[in-house]
């Protein structure tokens, strides 16, 4: 990994919350493609998936979701569970910066894309007794809309537009359905 690549992960650690702020950008921008270091922070950003500090959590799920594909040992599906934990998390700006970008998980393989549409499907259908979960519903259709458009899959838009059609109030129906317009 470079130096700069360190000084952004280091930069997470500031007391400058504008300076972790745009590290966090740079390491999300960064990891949009391949990288070569992932292997080197994956174990510190498995272990961060259960700090204290919720802060740290969020952003481990978020760098694990990106790295994905920058995993050829498929760590990344042996490490789901853990990610998918902090989606739950107690606070609900953590669990939904988590669910939103959990998505790209799925652009690593075939494997990996499955296990995320058979997550993202149960929580949508399961959801219903937790907090806001009109929002996380809505972060479910968008994720898998976001997987949709990048790799252009007809059986993801067929799920979703399946899961939309589950919705029973017309108004979220409505909503959900904008996503796919």
């Amino acid at each position: 990994m470079d130096a700069e690549i360190q000084r952004y992960f280091a930069s997470l650690e500031s007391q400058d919350k504008q300076k972790q702020y745009e590290a966090y950008n740079h390491i999300l921008e960064i990891t949009e493609k391949e990288v070569e270091w992932a292997y080197e922070v994956w174990d510190q950003l498995v272990k961060d998936l259960t700090d204290r500090d919720n802060h740290k959590r969020s952003r481990a799920a978020q760098f694990l979701s990106s790295l994905a594909i920058s995993d050829p040992e498929k760590r990344i599906v042996e490490d789901f569970p853990e990610i998918w934990e902090v989606t739950k998390d107690p606070k609900f700006v953590t669990a939904r910066h988590s669910l939103q970008s959990i998505w790209k998980i799925g652009l690593a393989g075939e494997e990996q894309k499955k296990l995320i549409l058979h997550h993202l499907s149960d929580r949508f259908k399961t959801c219903t007794n937790e907090k806001n979960y009109t929002l996380r519903r809505f972060d479910i259709i968008q994720g898998m809309k976001n997987l949709y458009d990048m790799v252009q899959d007809e059986e993801i838009k067929e799920l979703a537009l399946g899961l939309i059609e589950m919705e029973e109030d017309n108004k979220y129906k409505k909503k959900y359905a904008l996503v796919w317009k």
